[in-house]
């Protein structure tokens, strides 16, 4: 129980503002800095504002590591250079709309011409410190690590004889005493059109030097049971800039994470360019101390408004008519029945406007040079003859915000950016629309990349942070998952019952394996017309038609749902999910509000699966999903996060489970009836005190 208690008190801390200012701190001392709070300090040598760190602590369990490295913590260049103009400035930035408040800590200096400045950021609630590097000036990149393969290599005395010659660009390292190392790398990939595998989990024990991909470390010390972790943010490995092939390099104890974002023409005379960023994280105990961990820094990005960020869209591009019935009409329609069903957004995709995309059904259009037609973003006139008033004026009697979708004109590297900003804010005001998904996004260099963040950063100053983009994750090159987590949440997956590529099990795979390390409630995750093109999928036992409607959409309530159809194109009994929608809207917030894991077996069509929320600001209190596939057994011990030999009060909330108390078993293990196959239940669990 002692334990349990200790779990419950971090995981307050991921909820919880009721924080003092002195709980973040960062001072220099002579020749030591410290950057911290009531979870984690870090320690470093001043070095002339090179900094080397001398340790990293733990404060939760009061374990300090000790770094055994000699160099900086940053390295840039192959060669040695005169340190100089140091400084170092501290500041507390303000909470806003968008984040929560922070402490900044800039330190900079010169390291022959290239001027290097390191902005550390700590939350009062989060045991991890993430640090944005900014460089500009001259520089001689440090090569990439040599190509030869492993199986070519020499034997370890010239390794070791050699070591000191290999030099790697590092965002950031730490080399810890031990051997005894349990290393995880986890890579990601988006592309989704293309890939229906997102995460990729490597698990090894450090040895020789050796690299890896991905956009997360972790490191778990066995013989004291405690571990830090790294998350580089950046896009997902395959889609990088200037990518050497590989994200992070382990040498026993010594960790690195590598890759600037930035090649040598990148890095200009007289601006700063920003590196990807870095943030390393501190935990003990068991896997779920690790994930709450990173989750408690995660959540800080982007603050979660019920009002703002919190949505049940629909989006009717999911049955294939792409913008060939798009018209005031068609949106008037689309609206009532997406009241009927309890929907709360309405998202008009591509077609609404003048000018044609190269995916218009009606007209085959462009995206390059949009500018040249100053009204590319207006609503078209023949298809919204009084703009879109009408509908929004619909949408707001009924209850239903229409959105909309936009396509940033990416010509030059997103050169005009500015005069995208100034259509949705045009937009904005004229309309009140407020969420706009992002699509057609190419981000081949780092100026797109600048000039994108531009064009965010500028319409959520020009709306007072109240704008929210569905960043379209679905091809190109993009930011993935780890990198833009503050402009809104991340539409992941077009999937279509025309092509048979919708697999309700498939969708919630991705979302079940992509909520361990990606928060659950920044996904849109659709669920589609079932009863569309039933012929095309025969006798498939996955098919969606064989689950309930009410099934579908569960599979997205720990994500945001979004019903990817043409509500005018359901039958009348698909509305009776109305009633499930409803329902869910009541506790959507307070659910999203907490860590959301997966539990149980990897969903595979034939598992008991689901996912759960832990959440109260007591500590004693969360939700369980938990879904039965298609499988014989109408009753499974499920593994949670919870603690074993607990008592436990489960309450159903929704779906088809009765209410009981009973005791975990091993490992937080719960026993869980459903009668039906494809059938689940959304419990509240309260912890007992006997």
């Amino acid at each position: 129980m002692k334990k349990l208690l200790q779990l419950l008190t971090i995981i307050i801390f991921i909820s919880s503002s009721a924080f003092s200012q002195d709980s973040y701190y960062s001072r220099l001392e002579k020749d030591t800095l410290l950057i911290g709070n009531d979870l984690i300090e870090r320690k470093f040598i001043w070095n002339k504002g090179n900094l080397i760190t001398f340790s990293l602590t733990d404060k939760f369990s009061g374990e300090s590591w000790l770094n055994r490295g000699k160099s900086s913590d940053f390295v840039v260049s192959k060669e040695a250079a005169t340190i100089s103009n140091s400084s170092f400035t501290s500041k507390e930035v303000k909470e806003t709309g968008i984040h929560t408040a922070y402490l900044e800590t800039t330190v900079s200096f010169s390291m022959g011409p290239l001027d290097v400045k390191r902005v550390f950021r700590i939350y009062k609630n989060s045991a991890a410190i993430a640090c944005d590097t900014y460089l500009k000036g001259g520089i001689e990149p440090a090569p990439g690590q040599d190509d030869v393969d492993l199986a070519d290599k020499k034997n370890i005395e010239s390794a070791v004889e050699n070591e000191s010659k290999q030099v790697t660009a590092v965002l950031d390292q730490i080399k810890l005493d031990g051997f005894h190392w349990k290393t995880k790398m986890v890579e990601f990939y988006d592309v989704s059109d293309w890939n229906n595998n997102l995460v990729f989990e490597s698990n090894i024990i450090p040895y020789r030097k050796n690299s890896y991909k991905g956009n997360l470390l972790f490191a778990h010390n066995v013989e004291s049971d405690k571990g830090i972790f790294f998350l580089k943010e950046a896009p997902s490995s395959s889609t990088q800039l200037a990518y050497k092939g590989f994200d992070f390099t382990t040498e026993f104890g010594h960790f690195m994470v590598t890759g600037l974002g930035l090649a040598k023409n990148d890095i200009k005379e007289n601006e700063w360019r920003k590196t990807y960023g870095c943030v390393i994280g501190v935990y003990s105990g068991s896997e779920v101390n690790r994930l709450i961990a990173l989750r408690s820094y995660q959540k800080n990005l982007r603050k979660l408004l019920p009002l703002r960020d919190e949505m049940i869209m629909m989006n009717t591009w999911g049955d294939r008519s792409q913008d060939s019935k798009v018209n005031e009409k068609f949106s008037l329609i689309e609206i009532e029945k997406a009241a009927k069903l309890g929907i709360t957004h309405f998202q008009i995709d591509d077609g609404w406007q003048v000018g044609k995309s190269p995916n218009s059904a009606v007209a085959k259009g462009s995206f390059k040079n949009i500018w040249d037609n100053p009204d590319y973003w207006k609503p078209d006139p023949q298809k919204y003859p009084n703009g879109l008033h009408p509908v929004v004026k619909r949408g707001k009697e009924l209850g239903v915000e229409v959105c909309l979708w936009f396509n940033p004109s990416v010509q030059n590297s997103y050169a005009d950016w500015e005069k995208d900003v100034q259509a949705i804010v045009e937009l904005y005001k004229i309309y009140g629309i407020r969420t706009f998904k992002i699509d057609g996004l190419s981000i081949p260099s780092k100026e797109a990349e600048i000039n994108l963040r531009k064009l965010f950063d500028t319409v959520l100053e020009k709306t007072n942070d109240a704008v929210v983009f569905n960043l379209d994750a679905t091809a190109g090159r993009r930011t993935g998952y780890h990198m833009f987590n503050e402009y809104g949440n991340i539409f992941l997956e077009n999937r279509y019952t025309d092509w048979q590529n919708y697999y309700p099990y498939w969708t919630l795979r991705n979302l079940w394996q992509l909520s361990k390390y990606v928060p659950a409630e920044k996904l849109q995750i659709e669920f589609l017309n079932k009863w569309r093109n039933t012929d095309k999928y025969g006798k498939d036992p996955f098919a969606p038609a064989n689950y309930s409607f009410d099934y579908l959409f569960a599979t997205t309530m720990a994500g945001q749902p979004l019903a990817w159809f043409e509500g005018s194109g359901l039958p009348q009994e698909a509305f009776s999910v109305g009633k499930l929608i409803k329902a869910y809207k009541k506790i959507q917030h307070d659910f999203h509000m907490g860590t959301i894991l997966p539990i149980g077996e990897e969903p595979s069509g034939r598992s008991w699966t689901g996912f759960q929320s832990i959440r109260s600001s007591k500590g004693d209190e969360g939700y369980f999903i938990f879904f039965r596939e298609n499988t014989p057994h109408n009753t499974s011990t499920i593994k949670t996060w919870l603690p074993g030999k607990i008592k436990i009060r489960l309450t159903p909330v929704l779906g088809d489970g009765r209410s009981m108390t009973l005791r975990t078993g091993t490992e937080g293990a719960v026993e869980i009836k459903l009668d039906s196959i494809n059938s689940f239940v959304l419990y509240k669990y309260k912890i007992l005190n006997n």
